[in-house]
This record gives structure tokens, sequence and C-alpha cells, in this order.
């Protein structure tokens, strides 16, 4: 899963994007499903890596600022394991956070919420599998996307939305 800055940074850029007004309930959608250890239960697949989308539409409805940023949480999951990475090396992915997240809230001119604080670390460093190219890659094109698009596709089951790469 990306690490919450990357959640925050493609929240806060989709509404930018879509010229709507940054919106608490909206930011904190976007990084509502990684306040657990089950992480099964609020990605309604067996991990992030296997975030099922039609499950979580066939369960909810996206009726609020709130549903619609965790929709965009589960999107970004789903493609950032699916699409954007070749292998998942998970102590080295969560080290890249640290040596990212720096860079990426300078960019994106992020305030990280309260509740996050203390789970947002910062190390000095170079990544190996999430370099700032790719993470301003995940965040410019998943902020471009339509949810309603997507979320029409999921439940016409375009293949693209219900293939699962292996995850090691």
């Amino acid at each position: 899963m990306p690490g919450y800055i990357v959640h925050i940074a493609t929240a806060k850029e989709y509404l930018r994007k879509k010229n709507r007004k940054i919106n608490e309930d909206f930011i904190q959608g976007s990084i509502a499903p990684d306040f657990t250890n089950d992480k099964s239960k609020t990605h309604y697949g067996k991990s992030p890596a296997y975030t099922n989308l039609k499950n979580y539409l066939l369960k909810n409805e996206i009726n609020s600022n709130f549903q619609e940023g965790y929709f965009l949480h589960l999107v970004t999951d789903y493609l950032f394991y699916n699409y954007y990475l070749d292998y998942l090396e998970k102590p080295q992915i969560y080290n890249d956070y640290d040596y990212t997240n720096k860079s990426i809230i300078e960019k994106y001119n992020l305030t990280i919420p309260e509740n996050i604080k203390d789970k947002v670390f910062f190390k000095e460093g170079i990544p190996k599998i999430l370099t700032l190219e790719l993470a301003y890659k995940i965040i410019d094109e998943i902020s471009n996307m339509d949810l309603e698009e997507i979320k029409r596709e999921v439940l016409e089951d375009n293949k693209k939305w219900s293939s699962y790469k292996n995850i090691v």
C-alpha cells in the first residue's frame, strides 16, 4: 500500500484537479482504510495487495466526501500493486516512504493531519522501490482519474479492475 503521504497527496491533487475545495472529510476518507491492523476488512480483500473494489462498492454507497475519499484510497492501493509495482519488498517499501515523505509534502504543500502525525516518519536515504519519480507519477495519474467512471467499470466487471498480480 502507498504510505499515508502518497494517499493524502493523491486526494489533495484529485480535489484540486476537479476544482473542488480541499475537504477534510475527503482527506480523512483517503487515509481511513489504513487505520487498522486487519486491513483485509477495510480493503475488502485478503490484504491491500488484493483490494477488492467490487466488494467495497457492493457493500457501500459513495454518498459522502468521506466515502469518496475512501474509494480513492482503495483505487490507489489497487493500482499501486497491480499496475505500478513490479515487485514488493516490504521492509524496503516502508523505508522508501520514510525517504520520500519530506519531498512529497513539500512538492504538494501538504499538511499532515493530527491523527497521523505520529505515523509519518522521515529518514535520509535513497528509495529503491518507490522512487520520487514513481511516487509523483502515481499521484499525478490517479488524481486525473474519474472515480465515477471507475465505479461503473468495476460494477460492469471490466477486466482491468478484476485482475490481480501474484504478490509475494
